[in-house]
């Protein structure tokens, strides 16, 4: 007995090993364009759900099709709506895992074909360049993903006459409800509904369970993928907590529909007699319970998106509040996230400076400064845990970007709380028209970040503040040697004069890095006349 629990648990770690690596390789292989492909192809719920459920069988991972949404609505990329049509379709997509497992594992039988795809799938890996290289980890772990189950259904062999379904909750209401329960705390040490699958499976085989019983086992097992999503959204962000809370929700739905099929399941079980293949069988009621389930909820996308943002509504006002911590999984989604934090807190940003030197020129801005520097901590810490590098040149030019963008916004939240010069500016007519220049373009970024007209924009300023600054200062602490004005004086107009520059020069290059290169076009700002009279 102890030595065929000990090869259950081998099979299953080689089987959760077998499922890491395959879903690693194809992660990488697939690189962005199924992220591009579910962003432009959720434009229904139901066409979410497609897309969702196709990226799913393609990635072996629901995981990851959730973390990419969750980061595509944090981006601001994708609604939340959408985004329930990918989640209603990636709980589809897992089922492809099962019957791959029933067909190539248990009626084919290639566990032992499997292995020296193993031993070339490792050599690919350790040698191959390129592509070859995850292709190689892929194909490492389908095969050790058949190796596990063939040693799985070896442990559970052993146990065959030992354990009978009579050891189980019987066939009734309460039978199966305990069933399901034991699916779920399967799933829960697991941490993986496939893995719960194939453990049913080979159970199946060998006559540990039957079939009604295996039926509500895997019920259970696909309940219980709730529980991991709902711990992995605790302390997440509003966009992450509504996606798990739906997940829970919606699979909670489909299983209770599920539950209900358990009744006429057993009769047509009963009726099929010896004709019934129960692992083809089993796996065809899975996918029909949460195909069930998609087309029964697709139709009311609209009002459950409004149910769980009432029930789990948005209150942050710190754009970095948005991130969350799973988006790390994928450098892609964590960007497409953090762009857009970033993007926001420099709209927040621009505000403050356009309020303080605007018209209405107040030393302390509507926007409280003090948490400027907070957020910026926090977007730091995000943006620096992001893992990319030269094999994806694109995201990694994205995350030099916002490091570069991060930095300006350091520098010019320092400069914002310099109330001392910002109030010489404001007392100094010369200084005022200067600053209304400033104010004026930084409030269009506000109402437009994504201009791409903005960035020649502010560097035509900050050419011409620099001009003017050499020539303000020259001027000014002239009148100081001529005694016509107070030494302490002019050295704060010469330092006001240097805080609208570096200003414009900050504002200048966040808005370069935030919308790509400066484009040619003419000078639109001219400072001709003196600035001293």
């Amino acid at each position: 007995m102890l030595q065929s629990i000990i090869t259950v648990f081998g099979g299953l770690g080689l089987f959760l090993l077998g499922m890491h690596l395959m879903t690693s390789g194809l992660r990488q292989l697939a690189g962005n364009r199924l992220r591009q492909f579910l962003q432009k192809s959720t434009q229904t719920p139901l066409a979410g759900a497609v897309s969702g459920a196709l990226a799913t069988a393609a990635l072996q991972s629901s995981s990851a099709t959730t973390v990419a949404t969750v980061g595509f609505v944090s981006a601001g990329l994708m609604t939340f709506p959408q985004a329930l049509g990918v989640i209603f379709g990636a709980n589809l997509g897992t089922t492809i895992t099962g019957w791959m497992v029933a067909l190539l594992g248990f009626k084919l039988k290639i566990g032992l074909l499997a292995q020296p795809l193993i031993f070339a799938g490792i050599l690919a890996q350790l040698f191959g360049k390129g592509r070859w290289k995850p292709f190689g980890l892929a194909i490492a772990g389908f095969g050790l993903l058949f190796v596990g189950i063939d040693t799985l259904t070896q442990g559970f062999s052993i146990l065959e006459g030992k354990v009978t379904p009579d050891d189980f909750p019987g066939d009734t209401l309460f039978g199966r409800f305990q069933l399901v329960l034991i699916g779920i705390v399967i799933t829960l040490i697991t941490q993986s509904s496939s893995a719960g699958v194939a453990t049913a499976l080979a159970a199946l085989t060998v006559g540990a369970i039957s079939f009604p019983q295996a039926a509500a086992l895997v019920i259970g097992m696909d309940v219980g993928t709730t529980a991991t999503a709902a711990l992995a959204t605790v302390g997440g962000s509003v966009a992450s907590r509504r996606t798990g809370f739906a997940h829970v929700v919606y699979n909670l739905l489909t299983g209770f529909l599920a539950f209900w099929l358990l009744i006429p399941l057993g009769s047509l079980a009963a009726s099929a007699g010896a004709s019934l293949d129960p692992q083809v069988a089993l796996v065809g009621f899975h996918t029909v319970f949460n195909l069930i389930g998609v087309f029964a909820i697709v139709g009311f996308t609209n009002q459950f998106s409004r149910l769980i943002v009432l029930l789990i509504p948005s209150g942050e006002t710190d754009p970095a509040e948005r991130l969350d911590e799973a988006l790390l999984k994928d450098p892609a989604s964590a960007l497409d996230a953090a762009d857009a934090a970033v993007r926001d807190q420099a709209t927040l940003m621009f505000q403050a400076l356009s309020d303080q030197l605007g018209p209405v020129g107040d030393s302390t801005a509507a926007i409280p400064l003090d948490t400027f520097d907070q957020s910026i901590d926090t977007l730091r810490s995000f943006v620096n845990r992001i893992r990319t590098g030269p094999e994806d040149p694109r995201s990694h030019d994205k995350h030099l970007k916002l490091v570069h963008v991060l930095d300006h916004m350091d520098r010019l939240s320092g400069r914002l709380r310099q109330t001392d010069r910002i109030l010489t500016i404001q007392s100094t007519e010369e200084l005022t028209r200067l600053a209304r220049q400033l104010a004026k373009l930084a409030g269009e970024f506000s109402a437009s970040s994504s201009s791409r007209e903005l960035p020649a924009e502010f560097d035509n300023l900050r050419k011409c503040f620099r001009e003017e600054r050499w020539r303000y200062r020259h001027n000014v602490l002239d009148l100081a040697s001529r005694d016509q004005i107070d030494l302490e004086n002019a050295f704060s107009r010469v330092d006001a004069v240097r805080w609208l520059h570096r200003s414009a020069y900050h504002l200048w290059r966040i808005t370069v890095h935030l919308n790509g290169k400066t484009p040619k076009s003419g000078t639109r700002f001219e400072v001709t006349s003196k600035v001293v009279e």
